[in-house]
């Protein structure tokens, strides 16, 4: 039986990226969406006349909205970004030439202008160069808090949606089971149904949390993570009051 090659060893100055050769370090955003796609396709065929199949249709588009990284806001942030480096240019320029002509001025008529003259000239170049570095680093970072912005909205729609698929199970109760009918409060569901349908709920909000999980591959940025280990928290905690549930039920089979 052949073996597969080990892998090179890493050169001691690298980047702490995954090497070029991984395919195992990385959350595959097409792979998200083909077990999101499954999954609906799962559980509209086992359970059609219920709307979690349709639950499970938005974690597709969300994926998709993810995976993308297009639409109107995009397209804002890329303009904001293009425009930003226009100002930024447009702020160098006009304190360069400031500076500029302050100082072929002076250097025209050194005779004509005492130490003390070049005290306010000294303080207007410093305050111009300081008030002007705060604006180019307000116009630099003006892209990155649109991108922020647009990526929580993402992320709260994410958490809306993980309660959502918590609200589908919240009644599937297994005590409900030994009610004959809907009519008199029961699920109208066996004991099997049910337990493939809390399940079918887990793999949801796993998706879910995953889905989040993509915007943390390639950012570094302190109020994003919090957001996506906030929802990865929340799926957590959601799916294992679901495995409880589907703990009881084989229990009492």
């Amino acid at each position: 039986m052949s073996r597969s090659a080990a892998p090179a060893p890493r050169p001691a100055d690298h980047d702490d990226g995954p090497p070029d050769s991984s395919r195992f370090q990385h959350l595959d955003g097409g792979a998200v969406r083909r077990s999101a796609l499954e999954l609906q396709n799962r559980i509209s065929s086992r359970f059609p006349d219920r709307s979690l199949w349709e639950v499970c249709g938005e974690v597709v588009a969300l994926v998709d909205e993810v995976n993308a990284g297009s639409g109107i806001s995009r397209r804002r942030v890329r303009l904001a970004r293009l425009l930003s480096r226009v100002g930024m240019v447009a702020v160098v320029l006009f304190l360069g030439g400031a500076v500029a002509l302050a100082a072929a001025e002076l250097a025209s008529s050194p005779d004509a202008v005492g130490p003390v003259d070049l005290l306010p000239l000294i303080e207007t170049i410093i305050n111009d160069l300081v008030f002007g570095g705060i604006a180019v680093f307000f116009l630099f970072t003006v892209p990155e808090r649109m991108e922020r912005a647009r990526v929580l909205r993402i992320l709260h729609r994410l958490r809306s949606l993980a309660h959502v698929i918590d609200m589908h199970q919240l009644t599937k109760v297994p005590e409900r089971l030994e009610r004959s009918s809907p009519e008199d409060g029961g699920l109208g569901m066996t004991r099997a149904e049910l337990t493939r349908y809390l399940d079918y709920c887990t793999e949801m909000l796993s998706l879910v949390g995953k889905s989040a999980a993509l915007f943390a591959e390639d950012t570094t940025d302190g109020d994003v993570l919090d957001a996506v280990e906030g929802i990865e928290t929340l799926t957590s905690d959601m799916a294992r009051k679901v495995w409880q549930k589907i703990a009881i039920i084989q229990q009492e089979s």
